[in-house]
């Protein structure tokens, strides 16, 4: 196996055979060796996915600290100005072996051979109908005679073309039709009464 991706506090990693690395703090002692989960075994053509008769021994050599970072805060017209550090916390391990049994692949099948034929022969393998098979009119079979003169049908009549009802359009069909107000009789006229005369207009 030429390589192998394996898992170490929640990364992943490639590694190889006698390979150094630094990744993130182990609980292991130095000197101590441990095997990580195997995620993927690949090499000479051949990959296995999560493979479980490989294993990958891996050694502690010991703990260290990773570059300093320097962090800067401020805010101006305020008077606000804080400046931290930060080093991560790493561990230099060794990858020591890759071990495990080799994945078999499967081998793919043989295609089957592709004949190539000419015209010639396909034309030379037709086999012929027999010849008791061959259907054959008996000269013996009486054929029917036509008539000589075929009455002809009478002529069809040529339709009469219809004359197509006007239709009125859309617009005039959904419009009510509008009532013309009736005309009013004039009233009658009642007859008005007459004051009886009094002796005072007589007077003057």
């Amino acid at each position: 196996m030429s390589y192998a991706i394996i898992s170490l506090g929640g990364k992943q990693y490639r590694v190889r055979e006698g390979e150094r690395l630094l990744v993130d703090r182990l609980p292991t002692e130095d000197g101590k060796t441990f095997t990580p989960g195997v995620l993927l075994v690949g090499g000479n053509g051949t990959t296995v996915v999560a493979p479980k008769d490989v294993t990958v021994t891996v050694k502690v050599l010991g703990q260290q600290r990773g570059p300093k970072i320097r962090i800067g805060k401020y805010k101006k017209r305020t008077g606000y100005k804080r400046h931290t550090g930060f080093r991560a916390a790493l561990t230099q391990i060794e990858v020591e072996s890759i071990s495990g049994k080799k994945a078999r692949v499967a081998k793919p099948k043989a295609e089957a051979a592709v004949v190539e034929t000419t015209a010639e022969e396909v034309v030379g393998a037709v086999v012929e109908a027999p010849a008791e098979e061959a259907v054959t009119v008996s000269e013996e079979a009486p054929v029917e005679a036509q008539p000589e003169s075929v009455e002809q049908a009478p002529e069809a009549e040529a339709p009469v073309a219809k004359k197509r009802a006007t239709r009125k359009p859309a617009a005039e069909a959904a419009a009510p039709a509008v009532k013309k107000p009736a005309a009013r009789k004039p009233a009658a006229k009642k007859p008005v009464a007459k004051k009886p005369a009094t002796g005072k207009e007589e007077e003057s």
